[in-house]
């Protein structure tokens, strides 16, 4: 049937198109149930119309069905009232009505039949609907969680090379401390060393500290004192 291989078109279109689109997780969930959210307003369209045949089909059997009834109980009455040519005229038409009920019939059981599996397609879909938007906030907060672990790993990798810096920092720490207490050393090194001979033999020599202290009592002995 037309009807139900468009519904098939539908769902798959949808699923197909979704697919193809590599995006955000919680964003095509989203998308997803929008799309089958607008699919279930065509599937009800659809559902709907194909009732209204069934119901329309079922209608024409039982008035046929009826007319049938009808014109035998006239056939019937046209025998009791000695009308015997009456009464073949209106079983003439009985037997017409019977004819076109077995194609009603059959109309009405094709109709039925789709309209079942419409019915039941629809359900289905609702049914699947719900069950996704029940699952939809379980899917999205795993993704929440995911994504705080992804901001995590980021963190702790952040931290490791915070880690390796520090490390290369005290190595260049202590190795500019190697290179002063070298340098130091070095200027240490090349320091002349002290003649303590000669200090001493400049606080000994003859000369200006002698001759001030010669001075200095003659002309304390000037003045008395």
């Amino acid at each position: 049937m037309g009807i139900l291989s468009r519904f098939n078109d539908i769902i798959k279109a949808n699923i197909n198109a979704l697919l193809d689109k590599a995006e955000d997780p919680a964003k095509m969930i989203d998308q997803y149930l929008r799309d089958l959210t607008e699919s279930l307003a065509q599937v009800k369209k659809e559902t709907a119309g194909v009732m209204a045949e069934e119901s329309r089909s079922k209608r024409l059997v039982d008035e046929n069905a009826a007319e049938i009834a009808k014109y035998g109980d006239l056939a019937k009455k046209a025998l009791l009232a000695g009308n015997e040519n009456d009464a073949r005229v209106f079983l003439a038409k009985k037997q017409s009505l019977e004819t076109k009920a077995e194609g009603l019939q059959a109309t009405y059981a094709a109709a039925h039949e789709n309209a079942t599996k419409m019915r039941q397609m629809h359900d289905k879909l609702v049914s699947d609907i719900n069950e996704l938007n029940g699952r939809r906030q379980a899917i999205k907060a795993k993704l929440a969680v995911a994504k705080t672990q992804q901001k995590l790993n980021e963190v702790t990798s952040a931290s490791g090379r915070a880690a390796g810096a520090m490390s290369a920092f005290d190595r260049m720490e202590a190795k500019a401390e190697h290179m002063l207490d070298s340098a130091n050393a070095m200027a240490e090194l090349n320091a002349q060393p002290a003649d303590e001979a000669a200090a001493l033999a400049d606080k000994y020599a003859s000369g200006g500290s002698t001759a001030v202290d010669d001075e200095l009592e003659r002309l304390k002995k000037e003045i008395g004192l």
